[in-house]
């Protein structure tokens, strides 16, 4: 990644509109709060997050308050692997926090269709959108199509959230290992139909078809992540998209 790109994430994080709180460059140099990597090894697991749990644990939403506040007022680092998994980190933390404060509900889009597209996030300073963190920063700053499978959006079709922070030392090693399980063994990522000639992918890789080599070159992508390659023919569709909250007991 070119250094130009490192600092447009970085500006456009700090510097764009108004911070109405005084951002630390000293807290850049990790990409996560101790009490974040606590919280999710209390709350998450393999198939969902215990939202009811946590969402009753009144000291523990607090403390991802806290967590939220971290990215709020803490500039992005400028090393590219520590900057990517604060990045992830902060989206993933900030949907986290933002359920909770609506718990109970049945999933991110329920009674608001503007979860992911209004200003509910503060991120370096600067009121923010979902949208507006992957689409205008996270995607064009780091161009990893990766990145799709590590953040979160709280529903049953999404990626399951990852289980720890993103720790710029094994950044590479996670993601790799989350495209693969979401291509290899999820069955709302990749599913091959009987035949062999046609696949079921999920819509992740038709709304950023882009990312993943443009529209009808997704599974030359797909295939650097399974042990038993797609035909390169494949024909695909996608499948419908499961909004519903991925919580478990």
């Amino acid at each position: 990644m070119k250094p130009t790109a490192i600092l447009f994430a970085t500006l456009f994080v700090c510097c764009s509109l108004s911070c109405s709180q005084a951002i630390s460059p000293a807290a850049a140099s990790v990409a996560y709060p101790p009490d974040y990597a606590e919280l999710l090894k209390s709350y998450v697991t393999p198939t969902g997050v215990r939202y009811a749990a946590w969402h009753a644990n009144k000291a523990d939403v607090e403390r991802m308050k806290q967590v939220t506040e971290f990215f709020a007022s803490t500039a992005a680092p400028a090393d590219r692997s520590t900057s990517l998994a604060w990045h992830l980190n902060a989206y993933n933390a900030w949907i986290l926090n933002n359920i909770l404060a609506k718990y109970p509900t049945k999933g991110p889009m329920e009674g608001e269709g503007s979860f992911f597209d209004r200003d509910g996030i503060v991120i370096s300073g600067k009121k923010t959108s979902f949208n507006d963190l992957e689409k205008n920063v996270i995607r064009p700053a780091f161009k990893d199509p990766r990145v799709h499978f590590a953040l979160n959006c709280a529903s049953r079709s999404c990626p399951p959230l990852h289980g720890k922070p993103f720790d710029p030392a094994t950044l590479e090693a996670d993601l790799d290992r989350l495209a693969r399980n979401f291509i290899e063994n999820n069955p709302q990522g990749v599913v091959p139909e009987s035949g062999g000639r046609s696949v079921r992918l999920s819509k992740i890789f038709d709304w950023y078809a882009d990312d993943f080599g443009g529209k009808g070159n997704q599974i030359a992508f797909i295939n650097r992540y399974r042990k038993q390659p797609l035909p390169p023919d494949s024909k695909s569709d996608f499948i419908d998209y499961n909004w519903s909250l991925n919580e478990v007991p």
